[in-house]
């Protein structure tokens, strides 16, 4: 399975940026798939995860900003990312597990990771 984000960069503080990303080599009919995101000096933080036939999930720093969404026919995830603070500066990771997972607010619970992208919000 891999995993390719895209649609980082740089924005004003208000703004909105989309991220995306693209599975291969699952079925994705039953693969939970999602974000975190880290800063320098921390853990990754969970950001949001869908899974088919689930509720999408999101973290309470995000909840009512962004919206998570998912096209299973172009076995894609889009993380559309509105009224962006500074805080939410980090780079993005896409992640994902066959199978849903009670604890998918957890880092360990998922196999496969995609490359960062950098996300950057001025104030």
């Amino acid at each position: 399975v891999e995993l390719q984000a895209s649609g980082g960069g740089l924005v004003q503080s208000g703004g909105s940026l989309r991220l995306s990303c693209a599975a291969s080599g699952t079925t994705f009919s039953n693969f939970a798939i999602g974000w975190f995101r880290q800063t320098p000096g921390k853990a990754r933080e969970f950001v949001a995860v869908t899974g088919s036939g689930r509720p999408t999930y999101y973290s309470d720093s995000v909840k009512g900003r962004f919206i998570l969404s998912r096209d299973t026919a172009k076995k894609t995830v889009y993380l559309q990312m509105n009224s962006l603070k500074p805080e939410d500066t980090a780079v993005y990771y896409c992640t994902g597990r066959a199978g849903w997972h009670i604890r998918f607010g957890a880092e360990n619970e998922y196999n496969y990771w995609g490359q960062g992208t950098q996300v950057t919000v001025s104030s």
